[in-house]
């Protein structure tokens, strides 16, 4: 039967502004309700030691946000994926996808592993196709991926210990806009699950527990809530530059690269609590 012709991933440019707001009460209610829902998924990989289970719990944390698909791939010094990896890669997407994906060698030429690379944070990859510096050819990469149902998704470089990297992707099979507080929820449940499959939480009975301060508390528990800093100064009547400089002092206690990281080792600990 004759596949039929998907929207081009063009027409899923970057979104703008929308006009229409739900009330407050609306969205403080979704949030409280993704809250619950990542604090369910920390409790639910806690002990967890195999790839596959976790996985299948971060897949069905991903739901909540409409992300049916997800990809995990460690990736090389190269820009392709790992082939000493490749057995630790887990990916649901489409097996026509990935049929056409391994037959086109896409792994060469991939630009979402090219912007991972460049970039510490999560990013749409509507942005990337839009972008003046990627070509025609990776434009045709996303287009051709649209095809096989994977419209929209974001994806989030993740950096582990001992120099390991890997690439968490969320897909969808709609061009609807995705929102910055569905793209912290994922980071930060995506790399939770990096973190689980590095093996740091192997060795955190070995770990001397950090002490933090009451304020720096409030502030990282706000962090694992997708707050800004901006958003934490106005909750603890404090100024932004305070809330930024308890932060660093958590990162540093932490150990810790970004806040993120910071708040995902303080709920793994039990410092703070989802």
């Amino acid at each position: 039967m004759k596949r039929q012709r998907m929207p081009s991933f063009s027409q899923a440019r970057v979104p703008q502004q929308v006009s229409l707001a739900p009330s407050m009460f609306f969205q403080e209610t979704v949030k409280e309700a993704f809250a619950v829902d990542l604090g369910h998924f920390l409790e639910q990989t806690d002990g967890v030691a195999r790839s596959e289970q976790l996985f299948e719990f971060l897949s069905a944390f991903a739901i909540n946000f409409d992300f049916p698909w997800m990809a995990y791939s460690p990736c090389s010094a190269d820009r392709r994926l790992d082939p000493a990896q490749r057995n630790k890669a887990l990916v649901s997407y489409p097996d026509e996808w990935q049929e056409h994906y391994a037959r086109r060698g896409y792994d060469r030429i991939n630009p979402i592993i090219k912007k991972s690379r460049k970039q510490a944070g999560a990013f749409r990859w509507n942005e990337v196709y839009s972008d003046a510096t990627t070509t025609e050819v990776e434009r045709r990469f996303f287009d051709e991926a649209a095809a096989f149902g994977l419209k929209s998704g974001i994806s989030i470089p993740l950096h582990g210990p001992n120099s390991s990297f890997a690439i968490m992707s969320f897909a969808r099979p709609s061009c609807s806009e995705i929102q910055t507080k569905t793209i912290a929820y994922l980071h930060f449940a995506a790399l939770h699950f990096h973190l689980r499959v590095a093996g740091v939480d192997h060795c955190t009975s070995d770990v001397n527990y950090p002490t933090l301060s009451r304020r720096e508390t409030e502030c990282i528990s706000w962090v694992a809530r997708g707050k800004s800093s901006w958003d934490i100064g106005r909750i603890l009547d404090i100024s932004e530059n305070t809330v930024n400089f308890h932060l660093k002092n958590i990162m540093r206690k932490m150990d810790a690269t970004s806040r993120t990281v910071a708040a995902i080792k303080a709920a793994s600990l039990g410092i703070i609590d989802l």
